[in-house]
């Protein structure tokens, strides 16, 4: 295994002590004041060999920056003080839905608790801005980025210019070649939601509906297909085959709930009274604009909606009694920031990760929203 600290090359590498460095690098392997680690876990989490590791430790124990327990176990002597572990740049696909502000929030606290310095960006939903993100990031010579854009088309390209930097990224939502992926299991969280459809068409319309309405983004993408994949076999898990002449795709904005409220307008208009639709969200957006539709026709009692991440706006009408938003399936972006921050770090230290890591998916409905979501929350 390779000694050497990958440092970023500058003007300024000459002064830089390497065996300082090395020191650095062993003192942070221990996360808290009290842990105790073995010299195994000490190679693990610095990724040095089982040599140098064992210098260093007898070197900073000698120097009193550790304390030795029993015969092979050591744990800091002192609190010593943290520096900036490393930066991260975060490059957020906007600010403009809740979704997108709870990632950037939980992402931001947790790099301060956990003393990582981090840079954040804002794509706005728009790729030339989000190549430009790249750039500026790659300038700026960041550790690591955690890249938060939506459009799959320009993934490759900015991809490309991590990959030159050798910066590792990770990718949420969208994949992205050569990126650790984090965020949603699609296929599996849009299973989740079609059962729910379909239960509730099972128990409370006897298994009797008219079409099957899944409202999509205008630009389609790997991890769109999967979902409506899930929704389909979810639905058809809990009511039999469904005749294809009987689903429905519906465009909308994935950001706007007035795009989705005019798709379902229109379709409600070709619709008779009484005929029975289940309609699946792509995510909350989308459900909360085809409930203001059905609600504004006055047709709430002929639709069943689900949606999809549990945002803000989804988990306010799911606390609603009587709302036919009857369920949302939360991917808890409040909680993204934790996990990305350990996976960051994982990252940077060069330590082996899985390829993809999931937010854990929940069905979200009124039996358990306070649980999760309480109404002061």
């Amino acid at each position: 295994m390779n000694d050497e600290v990958h440092v970023k090359t500058s003007n300024h590498n000459r002064y830089v002590v390497k065996s300082l460095v090395h020191a650095t690098r062993v003192l942070e392997s221990f996360q808290t004041a009290g842990d105790v680690l073995r010299l195994r876990d000490v190679v693990t989490r610095t990724g040095f060999n089982k040599g140098m590791c064992f210098r260093l430790l007898y070197t900073l124990h000698q120097c009193g920056f550790l304390d030795k327990v029993g015969e092979n176990h050591y744990r800091l002597a002192t609190e010593v003080r943290r520096r900036r572990l490393y930066r991260i740049g975060y490059a957020g696909q906007g600010q403009d839905t809740s979704f997108d502000r709870e990632v950037r929030d939980g992402l931001m606290r947790a790099a301060e608790r956990e003393h990582v310095e981090l840079l954040v960006v804002d794509n706005r939903y728009q790729p030339k801005i989000a190549l430009r993100s790249a750039d500026y990031l790659i300038k700026e010579q960041v550790d690591l980025v955690v890249e938060f854009q939506t459009d799959e088309m320009i993934a490759p390209a900015i991809a490309s210019k991590y990959l030159e930097a050798n910066i590792p990224f990770i990718a949420i939502d969208i994949p992205h070649p050569g990126a650790t992926y984090f965020g949603a299991n699609n296929y599996q969280a849009g299973k989740m939601a079609g059962v729910v459809l379909g239960q509730f068409a099972k128990t409370s319309w006897k298994s009797r509906f008219h079409r099957v309405v899944l409202l999509e983004p205008e630009q389609t993408s790997t991890n769109v297909h999967a979902r409506i994949a899930g929704v389909l076999l979810g639905i058809r898990s809990v009511l039999g085959e469904i005749d294809e002449a009987r689903v429905v795709h519906l465009e909308a904005a994935a950001g706007h709930v007035e795009s989705s409220q005019r798709a379902v307008t229109v379709l409600l208009k070709k619709t008779d009274r009484g005929q029975r639709l289940l309609i699946s969200g792509f995510n909350d957006l989308c459900a909360v604009g085809a409930l203001r539709a059905v609600r504004e026709a006055g047709r709430e009692n002929d639709v069943a909606i689900v949606g999809q991440n549990a945002a803000r706006e989804g988990r306010e009408e799911i606390h609603r009694n009587g709302s036919r938003l009857i369920a949302s399936i939360a991917y808890f972006p409040e909680k993204y920031g934790a996990r990305l921050v350990q996976l960051a770090a994982d990252l940077v230290a060069r330590r082996q990760v899985p390829p993809a890591m999931y937010t854990n998916h929940v069905v979200l409905d009124r039996r358990n929203i306070g649980f999760y979501y309480p109404v002061s929350a």
